[in-house]
Protein backbone atom coordinates (compact mmCIF):
# COMPACT_ATOMS: atom_id res chain seq x y z
CA UNK A 1 0.00 0.00 0.00
CA UNK A 2 2.62 2.61 0.95
CA UNK A 3 4.92 1.76 -2.18
CA UNK A 4 1.80 2.17 -4.32
CA UNK A 5 2.03 5.94 -3.09
CA UNK A 6 5.40 6.82 -2.79
CA UNK A 7 4.89 5.54 -6.63
CA UNK A 8 2.26 8.29 -7.45
CA UNK A 9 3.76 11.09 -5.47
CA UNK A 10 7.16 10.50 -7.35
CA UNK A 11 4.58 10.41 -10.79
CA UNK A 12 2.57 13.63 -9.45
CA UNK A 13 6.35 15.56 -8.56
CA UNK A 14 7.81 14.89 -11.99
CA UNK A 15 4.61 15.94 -13.82
CA UNK A 16 4.74 19.51 -11.25
CA UNK A 17 8.66 19.88 -11.34
CA UNK A 18 8.29 19.88 -15.22
CA UNK A 19 5.85 22.71 -15.67
CA UNK A 20 7.48 24.79 -12.29
CA UNK A 21 10.93 24.49 -14.33
CA UNK A 22 9.31 25.29 -17.84
CA UNK A 23 6.53 27.78 -16.66
CA UNK A 24 8.12 29.67 -13.58
CA UNK A 25 11.53 29.54 -13.69
CA UNK A 26 13.51 32.06 -15.99
CA UNK A 27 17.64 31.59 -15.40
CA UNK A 28 19.16 31.34 -18.78
CA UNK A 29 21.42 28.97 -17.53
CA UNK A 30 18.30 26.57 -17.48
CA UNK A 31 18.03 25.56 -20.68
CA UNK A 32 16.02 22.47 -22.77
CA UNK A 33 15.76 20.58 -19.98
CA UNK A 34 13.35 17.54 -19.08
CA UNK A 35 12.26 15.94 -15.90
CA UNK A 36 12.64 12.13 -16.34
CA UNK A 37 12.12 10.65 -13.28
CA UNK A 38 12.01 11.42 -9.29
CA UNK A 39 13.12 9.06 -6.59
CA UNK A 40 11.36 9.76 -2.90
CA UNK A 41 12.60 8.99 0.20
CA UNK A 42 10.55 6.56 1.98
CA UNK A 43 9.55 9.56 4.85
CA UNK A 44 9.17 11.94 1.66
CA UNK A 45 12.25 13.97 3.54
CA UNK A 46 14.41 13.79 0.14
CA UNK A 47 13.03 13.27 -3.44
CA UNK A 48 15.90 12.91 -5.98
CA UNK A 49 14.95 14.41 -9.42
CA UNK A 50 16.86 13.05 -12.54
CA UNK A 51 16.81 15.32 -15.21
CA UNK A 52 18.28 15.17 -18.83
CA UNK A 53 19.51 18.93 -20.62
CA UNK A 54 20.14 18.92 -24.17
CA UNK A 55 23.82 19.96 -24.86
CA UNK A 56 27.62 19.90 -23.99
CA UNK A 57 28.76 18.86 -20.97
CA UNK A 58 29.57 23.09 -20.36
CA UNK A 59 25.85 23.41 -21.09
CA UNK A 60 24.91 20.22 -18.28
CA UNK A 61 26.87 21.95 -15.65
CA UNK A 62 25.24 25.23 -16.13
CA UNK A 63 21.81 24.19 -16.15
CA UNK A 64 22.13 21.97 -13.13
CA UNK A 65 23.69 25.38 -11.50
CA UNK A 66 20.67 27.17 -12.07
CA UNK A 67 18.62 24.32 -10.52
CA UNK A 68 20.54 23.84 -7.78
CA UNK A 69 20.30 28.03 -6.90
CA UNK A 70 16.45 27.62 -7.82
CA UNK A 71 15.73 24.45 -5.89
CA UNK A 72 14.24 26.48 -2.79
CA UNK A 73 12.14 28.52 -5.42
CA UNK A 74 11.25 25.27 -6.70
CA UNK A 75 10.01 24.00 -3.46
CA UNK A 76 7.74 26.59 -2.46
CA UNK A 77 5.83 26.48 -5.55
CA UNK A 78 5.97 22.31 -4.68
CA UNK A 79 4.78 23.61 -1.68
CA UNK A 80 1.60 25.56 -3.22
CA UNK A 81 0.67 22.77 -5.70
CA UNK A 82 1.01 19.74 -3.50
CA UNK A 83 -0.59 21.35 -0.37
CA UNK A 84 -1.87 17.26 0.51
CA UNK A 85 1.62 16.63 1.31
CA UNK A 86 2.63 17.72 5.16
CA UNK A 87 6.16 17.66 4.25
CA UNK A 88 7.91 18.57 0.86
CA UNK A 89 10.89 16.95 0.41
CA UNK A 90 14.40 18.04 0.24
CA UNK A 91 14.78 18.03 -3.72
CA UNK A 92 18.49 17.21 -5.44
CA UNK A 93 19.20 16.64 -8.76
CA UNK A 94 21.03 14.18 -10.63
CA UNK A 95 21.47 13.66 -14.29
CA UNK A 96 19.86 10.65 -15.88
CA UNK A 97 22.41 9.15 -18.07
CA UNK A 98 19.84 5.83 -19.30
CA UNK A 99 19.02 8.22 -22.48
CA UNK A 100 22.71 8.22 -23.02
CA UNK A 101 23.49 4.32 -22.27
CA UNK A 102 20.32 3.79 -24.78
CA UNK A 103 22.01 5.45 -27.75
CA UNK A 104 25.34 3.84 -27.07
CA UNK A 105 23.04 0.27 -27.08
CA UNK A 106 21.33 1.23 -30.16
CA UNK A 107 24.80 2.27 -32.01
CA UNK A 108 26.34 -1.14 -30.54
CA UNK A 109 23.59 -3.56 -32.33
CA UNK A 110 23.59 -1.41 -35.56
CA UNK A 111 27.22 -2.52 -35.38
CA UNK A 112 26.73 -6.13 -34.61
CA UNK A 113 23.94 -6.18 -37.49
CA UNK A 114 26.10 -4.38 -40.24
CA UNK A 115 29.02 -6.60 -39.35
CA UNK A 116 26.92 -9.86 -39.72
CA UNK A 117 25.01 -8.86 -43.11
Amino acid sequence: MQGRRIDRIEEQLRIELSEIIEREIQDPRIGLLTVTRSKVSPDLSHARIFVTVLGDPIQRKKAFEGLRSAASFIRRSLSKRLHHLRRIPELSFDYDETVEKSIRIEELLEQIKTKGE
